[in-house]
């Protein structure tokens, strides 16, 4: 049954030229971006501030899951090129942050893993002073697969669970909460000091209870950062919006996050995992001091 959407969720951006140029470099390197793939609302934002969350490994994804409006089929090969085209945007961009994802790659071996390696490798040799964020898939449990992205030394690991243990089987079939939990705690096992991130959609059926319990699991996991945001169903044929969750209550979640001790948390309407992510760095939407009291931030940290 459809749900109109309520004020809070009507969207006023207007583009410029920025936002056409973005587009022409992502053609003309044959990237592509989660912000498109997924039909992200902020994407017209982002673009006119000259960034983007590159997607790498292909457009097609081995999942099924019923939010997410990523094509899922039979996938492509991999891009050899991609690596050097992903730091030569993000030299263009003029990114300080720079926030890579994938499709999942179940017929992979490593399941992308090498791949992700590659690409921070050659995003470091820009020698500018920029940050790597990664928003994995679960790699089936590798914990071999996962070592090879922790030992590139992205500056978060990010791994979305996306929803409540209740709704994965309509959700999520093919993923494993426990495994997402379990892969977030094994980056804290290899390098304690890596700093770790989830993210989770509300408004698919959930209750503020699971919500609550998912949050203290994320926490127990060692998650650092955390985002919360509406879930908006890309078609009639995804898992159906059930509810849209009042502003009020993100609020809520958001201070009962910092009340957990998450270093930061973003909770909003529309909030998304890689929107806006360079602020868990740099503090400038944090609503306390996280920056400066939270022990997953060095002295050091820009």
């Amino acid at each position: 049954m459809y749900k109109p959407k309520p004020e809070w969720l009507r969207i006023r951006v207007q583009g410029d030229g920025r936002y056409k140029e973005v587009e022409e470099t992502l053609r003309n390197l044959s990237l592509n971006t989660v912000c498109e793939e997924a039909n992200c609302p902020n994407r017209m934002e982002c673009f006119n501030r000259k960034t983007a969350t590159f997607m790498i490994l292909g457009r097609i994804c081995t999942r099924n899951c019923t939010f997410c409006n990523v094509e899922k089929g039979r996938p492509q090969p991999v891009d050899e090129n991609e690596p050097v085209h992903v730091a030569e945007a993000a030299g263009k961009f003029n990114l300080r942050h720079v926030v890579i994802t994938s499709v999942t790659r179940d017929d992979l071996p490593d399941g992308g893993a090498g791949h992700f390696a590659q690409v921070i490798e050659e995003i470091r040799k820009l020698g500018k002073k920029l940050t790597v964020e990664v928003l994995i898939p679960d790699f089936k449990g590798s914990m071999e697969a996962l070592g090879k992205v922790v030992d590139a030394m992205p500056d978060i690991i990010n791994h979305n669970v996306e929803t409540v243990p209740r709704l994965y089987p309509p959700v999520r079939p093919m993923a494993v909460y426990e495994r997402s939990l379990d892969l977030l705690a094994a980056v804290k096992k290899i390098k304690p000091m890596m700093l770790t991130k989830s993210g989770i959609m509300v408004g698919l059926g959930e209750n503020k209870e699971e919500v609550i319990e998912v949050m203290e699991d994320l926490r127990e996991a060692g998650c650092d950062f955390l985002t919360i945001g509406q879930y908006l169903a890309p078609s009639k044929k995804h898992h159906p919006v059930v509810e849209y969750i009042h502003p009020d209550i993100f609020e809520e979640y958001r201070r009962i996050a910092y009340g957990m001790g998450f270093a930061y948390a973003a909770s909003g309407p529309f909030v998304r995992s890689s929107y806006m992510a360079e602020k868990a760095l740099y503090g400038s939407f944090a609503p306390f001091n996280s920056k400066e009291t939270s022990p997953c931030f060095k002295k050091d940290t820009p």
